[in-house]
């Protein structure tokens, strides 16, 4: 059996950065690091819309793969599988 780390959320393993959504499809922050993932991807995110404003189409070859660059990494730190969850779990 291993030991959380000592500043490890309750119930998440040493490694992980999100946990599965207690409702519905996904998953949501449940560290710091996750936190800051989300943080870099909206201001991200932001700058990309920013730039469409000026450049017309070039932000869908940006965002495109941004959003899949956080969804990969999303999908491989959740402590959990992602499947539908109707909450009693």
């Amino acid at each position: 059996m291993t030991r959380a780390a000592p500043n490890a959320p309750r119930g998440i393993r040493p490694g992980y950065w999100f946990r599965p959504r207690r409702f519905g499809f996904g998953a949501r922050p449940a560290t710091w690091q996750g936190w800051v993932v989300t943080l870099v991807f909206v201001v991200a995110a932001a700058l990309v819309a920013n730039l469409a404003s000026h450049r017309g189409e070039v932000y869908l070859v940006l965002l495109v793969p941004l959003v899949a660059a956080l969804l990969w990494l999303i999908f491989t730190r959740t402590d959990g599988e992602w499947r539908w969850r109707w909450g009693g779990e």
